[in-house]
Formats: C-alpha cells, structure tokens, sequence
C-alpha cells in the first residue's frame, strides 16, 4: 500500500469559526470508544526482567550459579530472541570491573562498552550499565597498574575495601573513568541507565557511613556531574549501611524523609532511582544476623529518603542468588514467592535482575502475574473524538487512562493520533506527558488542529505511544485492537470540505 506522508503536526490549537466549532462538539457527531482490555504479557522498554551479562537469544547460566564482572563473552547467535525458561527482555544488564575497562591510566577500553550497546540494540534491548571497582580474588582485583601505584595500603577502615578510597589517587582515577565515561555515553539513546558504584565489593557502598564527606561527594558527583540525560541509579540499603541516609547528604540527589525533612527543593534537585540486590533474602546468611527483606529493605526505603523515588526515576531489583537457589537450596514455596514478589511491586518495581538464570516451570505463572504489574502498564479505558473534523478546523479528543502498574514510565515517549487510508497519512503529535501517568486514572483531553492542505476523505483513526524522534510506536498499550505497525485503531473519521 502506497501512503502519501504528511508532516507531522506537534501541539495544536486555533481558532476557527463559530459553525465549525459547533459541529465539531454536537454531541450527535462524538464518537465513544470503549477498548477491549488485553491480558497478556507485554514487552516494554524500560521494564521488566533484564538479561545479565547475556542478550536476548543467549544460552542462559546453567545451574544456581551465574558469571559477573569480566567482560561479555558473545554467543553465536541465530536470529531467534527467545530465552529458553527466561522471559524475553527490553534490557540488558552489562557489569564488568574497573581492571577491564581502565587498561592503563586514562586508557580506556570503549570498545567493550561501544560493542554491548550496539548488540542490546540489535537485540531490541538497552543496556544498563555498572563499572564495579573490583570483587573478591585476584583476577578481579583493581587494575593491575593501579595496585602498582598505591601497593598493599594498611589501615583500611573497612574490610570490605581492597584499596583505601581515600587515597587521592582512587578519587583521581576511578572518578576520573566515570568522568570519562559520562562525557562519552551520556543520553546515548541505547543506555537506559548507569548503575552508581563507588567502593567496596562491587561499588556496592559497603562501609560508606565511614568516608570523609570529601572523598564520598567527590565519587558521587562524577556520576552528577557527568550523567545529566541517562537515569542513575544507586544503592544506599545495604544491610552493613547503619546511615543509609547519609549517602545524599551534601549532593543535590532528592530525598525525603519520614520526620518531613529533605535534602533539598527546587529543579536543581535530581531525581535518582535506586536498586536492591538482594530480592528475596528470607534468609540467605543467618551468620550475618539479618535478613533483606525483613531487617533491612522494609526499614531502609524509608529512612535513607528514598520511598518516593520511584515517581520520578526507576526502581531496579536483582535476586539474591538464583530462582533454582530458591527452589533447591532456600526450599521456598509458592506463597513464599508470591510474597517476595508482592513486596517488589509495594516498592514499585520497574526491572529485575534474574541473572540470566531460568525461571521454574511451577513458578512461570506467579512470573507471568507479576509481569502484567512490573513497572507501567496502560490501558486506554476511555476515548472520544469527532466523527466529523474540517481542514483548517479543530479536532478535539478525550482519554481516561489506567495505569495497572506500580510505577509511571520514566521516558519521554508522546501519545499520538494518525489519521489514515490507502492514500494518505497524517501524525498528530499531542502534549501529553505521559511520565505524569502515575498509578491509577489518568485523563488527558486536548484540542489538536487538522491542517488546511489535509485531503478530505474517509480514514481510520488510530493511537499509539511514539518515540518522540521518528513517531514510531514504541509502548505496547493493555489494549486489543493493536496493527502490524503498532497502531491500536480507534474507528472512522470523516475529512469534510
């Protein structure tokens, strides 16, 4: 079908006159749609589980166990994107240590970072992105060259350092890779987010509340400073972290605690998410005197100021362990599960992190549920336009919107209208901002504008949720009615001279 493109129109309102606006608004000429609501699992960006260390397509870890923090080891790959046992994913998480990425100071291997992005993106995926300063063992040391400047450093304060973070030098390089890294990547469309690390095992923060101010600001701001467009994300609940509210303390990262203080208003403010890395944790480690999800998650959203995070920037969790861990070693059930995973969606979660390892048979329908609740999900409940709309003429719409998700969606992705048939085609972008879509009803009501050159005729009128670049669908709406494009269709709608 050959299709005659029409400019697409952004925002729209003019003044017409009085007869066509009568006509526009005669109740007789309103058309209601009513969706039908779809159930199933839907594939969106932004959210849902993510790969680790792999791709979409990819053989996933065999066993309980998984690989991290070495560079990517690419499968041969067929073409087919199913994850055998795994759900199919919009991200893939990539964390690799300082050691591969910083080969020599200031020498920067990119290409290790250049080569993920372009195969999550071929791969319909974003990467999601943590440089770790080192891990337990020798080959997951700091670089080489950087053990040979400061050597074995005595009088660490804490246990969980390899190298003392106070030491200018870790300032000097690490936060310098950071730097780096942020001036080359930040906004690039394939990176959904930068995981903040900074020290300990993992950059995970163990043995935070013990930094001079200094030396942690310094760490935290090369992420600030550096990452102005791509979501950060970070980590202040850890289980040995007796302050978790300390961490913002100092920066301009928003947070709000229970007694009615923040640290800080005002649109200099960032919004970070924040990420867990323990989903699950009944009690993995009772040698260590506490459990995550009893001891320390519950209690730490809360008082490390991060409860309303999630309204702005996004919530990431990854499992303790593996779901064969739980199922051969924690010997968890159903119900367990179920709260688990019911606790996720109270801290509105929006990815997760399941390490690339298979999901149960048994538990695939509790993973199925929490999927259809996992991050946004919108259902167009209610909506409403014209049958008739002139050239030159006004052409207002009305939406009631439901989100039955447990966050908003965090990309900037606009809500469109397309006027459509065999010969020509136009794209009505709206000012709807879609970010605001919190939890529950939404309405969005607005006056577009058909362009006087528009040839009168008979089309379908259809909606979708676009990128804001090319104005191709991107959001899979709760909806039936969807087209081979992306397209939900409304009904009919009459071009009049």
């Amino acid at each position: 079908m050959i299709r005659t493109a029409i400019t697409v129109i952004y925002v729209t309102c003019t003044i017409v006159s009085p007869a066509v606006l009568r006509a526009q608004h005669h109740p007789e000429n309103t058309v209601k749609v009513y969706p039908a609501e779809s159930d199933e699992v839907l594939l969106n960006p932004g959210i849902g589980f993510t790969t680790f260390q792999r791709f979409n397509g990819d053989t996933l870890n065999p066993g309980i166990g998984w690989t991290e923090g070495f560079p990517i080891e690419y499968q041969s790959f067929n073409g087919d994107l199913t994850n055998m046992g795994h759900p199919q994913t919009t991200i893939a998480y990539f964390r690799v240590n300082w050691r591969f990425l910083e080969t020599g100071p200031r020498e920067y291997n990119w290409n290790m970072i250049d080569k993920a992005l372009k195969t999550a993106a071929e791969r319909g995926q974003t990467l999601m992105l943590r440089i770790s300063p080192y891990e337990g063992g020798e080959e997951k040391d700091v670089p080489v060259w950087y053990r040979k400047i400061v050597g074995k450093e005595e009088n660490i304060k804490s246990e969980k350092w390899r190298v003392d973070p106070e030491n200018p030098a870790y300032v000097g390089y690490f936060g310098g890779m950071i730097s780096a890294m942020g001036q080359r990547y930040d906004g690039h469309p394939d990176l959904e987010a930068v995981d903040v690390s900074f020290i300990g095992y993992w950059g995970e923060g163990d043995g935070m509340h013990l930094l001079a101010d200094q030396t942690r600001l310094a760490l935290i701001n090369a992420y600030l400073d550096n990452f102005k467009k791509t979501h950060l994300i970070f980590q202040p609940l850890n289980g040995d972290a007796p302050y978790p509210e300390l961490l913002v303390r100092g920066t301009n990262i928003a947070a709000y605690w229970p007694d009615g203080t923040n640290n800080g208003v005002g649109p200099q403010m960032r919004h970070l998410g924040w990420r867990i890395d323990c989903l699950g944790d009944m009690s993995f480690f009772p040698q260590w005197g506490f459990a995550h999800m009893l001891d320390v998650y519950p209690q730490d959203i809360v008082k490390s100021g991060m409860a309303e995070a999630w309204k702005k920037a996004p919530i990431a969790m990854e499992i303790c362990g593996t779901f064969l861990n739980w199922m051969e070693k924690q010997k968890y059930d159903e119900e367990t599960v179920k709260y688990i995973f019911e606790q996720a969606l109270k801290w509105h979660v929006s990815s997760f992190n399941a390490k690339s390892s298979p999901v149960p048979e048994e538990w695939s329908p509790l993973v199925e549920e929490w999927l259809k609740k996992m991050g946004y999900r919108f259902i167009l409940r209610k909506f409403t336009y014209p049958a008739e709309v002139m050239p030159q003429g006004q052409f207002p719409i009305t939406t009631w919107w439901e989100n039955k998700g447990v966050a908003p969606i965090y990309k900037d992705y606009k809500l469109a209208l397309r006027l459509t048939n065999d010969i020509n085609t136009l794209v009505l972008g709206t000012s709807a901002d879609i970010r605001n879509w919190m939890p529950g009803d939404a309405i969005f009501e607005e006056s577009l504008y058909i362009p006087s050159d528009m040839p009168t005729g008979e089309y379908q009128l259809e909606i979708a949720i676009v990128d804001p670049v090319a104005y191709q669908p991107r959001v899979k709406l709760a909806i039936e009615g969807v087209n081979e494009e992306g397209w939900y269709l409304m009904g009919n709608i009459t071009v009049s001279p």
